[in-house]
């Protein structure tokens, strides 16, 4: 498995970064971020202990399904839906198509390492 790295960065200083790749006058460095959470709390907030808990449990038992996954980890299948939407959305969890129209959930990652500066943003 792989490492994701996570940064953290404005709003402002991410789209201007975005633009800049589109319009090709910038080209993402080899070790950069790939996931950008706008503060330290919305990653928090995301990566939260229930969260990691239920990525790592992901990880270890690859479901076949959200009622799978809903059974091992006690969670109703509205929440778990609710927040693998959020977690699919960061690039944090990948959600397959399986037979008869089952989402089976998959963690792409190992490990996920935040950069984080200490003075202004780097994005």
């Amino acid at each position: 498995m792989k490492t994701l790295k996570v940064g953290i960065a404005s709003y402002e200083d991410m789209k201007a970064r975005t633009m800049a790749i589109a319009r090709g006058e910038r080209r993402p460095r080899r070790g950069e971020p790939r996931v950008w959470f706008t503060s330290v709390e919305s990653f928090a907030r995301v990566l939260s202990d229930r969260n990691r808990a239920l990525l790592a449990l992901i990880a270890a038992e690859e479901p076949d399904s959200l009622a799978d996954l809903a059974a091992l980890s006690g969670r109703a299948k509205s929440n778990l839906s609710r927040t693998l939407r959020t977690l699919e959305r960061y690039g944090l969890v990948r959600l397959e198509k399986g037979p008869r129209g089952r989402i089976a959930p998959r963690v792409p990652y190992s490990e996920i390492v935040l950069d984080l500066p200490i003075g202004a943003s780097r994005a």
